[in-house]
């Protein structure tokens, strides 16, 4: 005899016991006193009401003797009455449940359960023919394979073994009937997929068919609109993929450097910064590390240099920038070095000179980038007895360490403290000392070069010896 209870929470709340148990003769009148029939036999329907009590847990017990064996004194059937959704129902055997059974009883009977065939919180539970899961009551697999394996029927008895057999489960039908719609909808979904995959592949990501050695090239040859394209300095062995931004006066700039919401972490290794990371977009929303290779053979390809330009937006919106003429990265037998002749201007200031924290008079030296080679955590290449690289968790053209770092962690709102900051407690957000202090780090950035013959079109203007540029 076997027992199974459901669970939520520590109470039980569903229990079925073995069909026999369940027998009411006393509102059968077609079956006469003392015996069992088919027909009384628990049904389906006593298994899926645990559907609707929430049940997740499933525990099954296995009695060495069953109560069913114990007859309840004629004329006391009374005392057992219950009520079911079925009518008024009373008990004809010994009743059983996992509170109702008296423990002195069972000790004179020497009822105990087989421990070897008990399962106890499970999720999933084999019960008489039945597999028992949360909110689902399914056809046991021996059972199915009887139905669908039932060898031919030769008689009307045979044929009505077979049909009381079926029928039994007749009310798993709606189980039946929802897996058979989510099969046609699996069917149909994989005609489309084929379908789909008939189809020949597509890129999604528009790439300009326009080429040339840059941006510049590009939008000499009649590009007139910003997107990716594809490019090949003259020292490059085969073409990479870049952003140019083309502008109203046919000015092409290519893009170095992103930072836009913090999506890509810059704390990167030598390999990966060499050879670039991040995300290019057709419509410039994404965050990306060109590579310094990639930077190298740009910026020395050609006899007119090119100009650095560097944008900064803070967490208000105010928007600066700063120019840096004959800008070129080394190659990396030369760790990748920065140079620049000069500040070409801008109002965001020159940090790439160093700047004076107060805290020490060699601040500025010790802070400027001219001449700096790439350091990053896996090869240290400053000026300080530490790695600066590593204790900013990113990669930049370091000295002691900057005062200029637009590759640092992203702070969300901009300000940021030294118990921010982590350990080592030092200034590595993503800063521009000569616009905000180095506890500020900006929103979003951009590094991007142009030829020198191409900076000044359409808007550049003198003011105080050094050449002033608007925005783009």
């Amino acid at each position: 005899m076997g027992v199974y209870a459901g669970v939520r929470g520590g109470l039980v709340l569903d229990t079925l016991v073995h069909p026999l148990l369940l027998v009411d003769l006393r509102r059968n009148p077609e079956v006469p006193e003392g015996c069992i029939s088919e027909k009384t036999r628990s049904h389906p329907s006593s298994l899926e009401n645990h559907r609707r009590r929430g049940a997740t847990i499933f525990s099954k017990l296995d009695l060495r003797n069953a109560y069913h064996l114990v007859w309840i004194c004629k004329g006391y059937e009374w005392k057992t009455a219950f009520k079911t959704a079925s009518g008024h129902c009373e008990y004809l055997v010994m009743l059983f449940g996992l509170t109702k059974a008296p423990t002195v009883f069972q000790a004179l009977n020497k009822i105990f359960v087989k421990a070897e065939k008990c399962e106890f919180h499970r999720s999933t539970l084999s019960f008489l023919g039945y597999v028992i899961a949360e909110g689902n009551v399914q056809m046991g697999p021996e059972k199915v394979k009887a139905v669908v394996d039932w060898p031919q029927s030769t008689s009307r008895v045979q044929l009505q073994h077979f049909l009381g057999f079926a029928n039994f489960y007749r009310q798993l039908q709606g189980t039946l009937e929802s897996n058979k719609k989510r099969m046609l909808d699996l069917k149909q979904m994989s005609i489309q997929l084929d379908q789909k995959c008939q189809d020949p592949c597509k890129d999604t990501v528009e790439i300009k068919p326009t080429t040339g050695k840059d941006c510049q090239d590009i939008a000499n040859k009649g590009a007139k609109t910003s997107g990716l394209y594809y490019v090949k300095p003259l020292m490059a062995k085969e073409q990479f993929l870049v952003y140019c931004e083309i502008d109203s006066f046919g000015r092409g700039f290519t893009v170095l450097q992103r930072r836009r919401d913090g999506s890509v972490d810059f704390n990167k290794d030598w390999v990966q910064y060499k050879e670039g990371f991040g995300y290019l977009s057709p419509d410039d929303t994404t965050e990306f590390w060109l590579g310094n290779e990639k930077m190298h053979l740009l910026s020395t390809q050609s006899s007119i240099p090119y100009v650095l330009r560097i944008e900064l937006t803070d967490w208000v919106g105010n928007k600066k920038y700063a120019d840096y003429a004959m800008f070129k990265v080394g190659a990396e037998v030369d760790m990748y070095r920065l140079t620049y002749a000069y500040y070409y201007g801008g109002d965001a200031g020159d940090a790439f000179d160093g700047f004076d924290f107060g805290e020490d008079p060699s601040d500025k030296f010790y802070t400027s980038h001219n001449g700096m080679q790439f350091s990053t955590s896996d090869k240290d290449n400053d000026k300080f007895q530490g790695n600066c690289a590593m204790q900013d968790g990113s990669g930049w053209w370091m000295n002691r360490c900057h005062a200029a770092h637009l590759n640092g962690k992203y702070y969300q709102g901009g300000k940021y403290t030294e118990k921010d900051a982590g350990e080592s407690g030092y200034d590595n957000g993503i800063i521009w000392a000569t616009w905000h202090s180095r506890w500020y780090s900006m929103k979003e950035t951009t590094m991007k070069i142009i030829p020198t013959s191409r900076i000044t079109a359409g808007d550049g203007q003198q003011t105080g010896g050094v050449k002033q540029f608007g925005g783009l």
